[in-house]
């Protein structure tokens, strides 16, 4: 099949499956299983996934062409966007067959749901300071700890877990990752409300939470090198929207503001041109990074830059419809009130921009890196989170 009668394939599966706009939010989780179901039996859940662990072995030219046909559609794959974008590609590069085998082939149908356990009160943009705990018992590894800002948590079926293991040796040496099962005993789960209402991420706790070694991915002490692959991928998924859905429903897009401003005023037009130069831009730059990746040159701390764009991009739409609309933007009943109220989060979560610059600084353009007084002191004589 080529490229052109792939797309109207994917456009006609797409007018007959996808959901209409008026489903109500019970349930909401139990729809989105089935519609992943049904995505990958028909070829477009893993598009570029190996064959073997579930995927379609296609190229990234026919999952752009998916995602242009997707782009106008109200997809329900949210849930599954931390295990489609960080932790099923993280399983993908650096897990074992085995691991592979069993978790990415449900990952892509829906049957399970994933969460990202890496981020702590005291670890936030500094990951590698975390305290939680994986202690070896045997062929297992016993969990103690906190975690926080986990997106979809209270629907996980399985994390991916960056855990310390030797306190003896500076902050990045001495952490490994694990996979957990997320409905272990042990394992609790707290939602925490964000500005809008929604509760979309949590804290979540591990007491005396048993892990087996062959859920442990990479070798014991080279977890940070993992959580690289894991951040890459954050990134560059974060700033593609890969699971997040269509742009249907995005209020501030380009094609939905100008339904709601005067665009015979020539500052109103500048504006959206403005946004528009913005918008394509992010997508030609995804567009790049995603070719080199298919072309076997991983784009690496370009993904930072990548993530900070659209964190920019968020910023700035967000701005300029309250700029535009007015101070009826931000009322709940307004379509633009949700964005308003999560666009300041963009610049937050995946890291934040002040970290995202410093990366794109050191590893792209090659400046100085910052003073680091810790990079070879034990983590046991660090003074951090609440040993400070």
């Amino acid at each position: 099949m080529n490229l052109v009668e792939y797309r109207r394939a994917a456009r006609a599966w797409l007018q007959d499956n996808a959901p209409s706009d008026d489903h109500p939010e019970t349930g909401a989780v139990t729809r989105a299983k089935d519609f992943m179901a049904r995505l990958h039996d028909a070829g477009y859940s893993g598009i570029t996934w190996p064959r073997r662990w579930g995927g379609q072995g296609l190229t990234e030219a026919e999952e752009r062409a998916f995602a242009a046909e997707a782009r106008d559609y109200s997809l329900p794959t949210y849930v599954f966007s931390i295990g489609l974008g960080m932790t099923g590609p993280t399983i993908l590069d650096r897990g074992t067959d085995a691991q592979r085998e069993r978790f990415l082939r449900p990952l892509l149908r829906g049957e399970e749901i994933w969460c990202q356990l890496f981020s702590e009160l005291g670890a936030g943009s500094d990951v590698a300071a975390l305290q939680t705990r994986a202690v070896r018992d045997g062929d297992h590894w016993v969990v103690n700890g906190q975690k926080v800002w986990t997106s979809v948590a209270h629907h996980a079926d399985w994390g991916l877990l960056l855990a310390r293991t030797d306190v003896e040796v500076p902050k990045h040496k001495g952490l490994t990752m694990f996979v957990v099962d997320m409905h272990h005993p042990g394992v609790t789960v707290r939602p925490l409300k964000d500005m809008s209402g929604r509760a979309n991420f949590n804290e979540v706790f591990f007491d005396d939470v048993t892990i087996p070694d062959e859920h442990r991915v990479g070798e014991v002490d080279d977890g940070w090198s993992v959580a690289v692959t894991t951040l890459l991928h954050e990134r560059l998924s974060i700033s593609s929207g890969v699971g997040m859905g269509g742009q249907k429903d995005n209020p501030a897009a380009l094609e939905a503001l100008r339904t709601m401003v005067d665009t015979s005023d020539p500052y109103v037009r500048d504006q959206l041109v403005e946004l528009h130069i913005r918008s394509r831009a992010l997508a030609l730059f995804n567009q790049r990074l995603a070719q080199e990746t298919e072309a076997g040159v991983f784009p690496g701390a370009r993904g930072s830059a990548a993530k900070l764009l659209l964190a920019e991009l968020t910023l700035f739409q967000a701005d300029l419809a309250t700029r535009l609309v007015g101070p009826e933007a931000v009322l709940a009943d307004h379509p633009l009130s949700r964005l308003i109220a999560t666009a300041p989060g963009m610049a937050l979560g995946g890291g934040t921009n002040e970290i995202m610059r410093n990366i794109v600084g050191d590893r792209v353009l090659g400046l100085p890196p910052e003073p680091r007084v810790d990079k070879n002191v034990p983590f046991k004589d660090l003074k951090v989170g609440t040993q400070a």
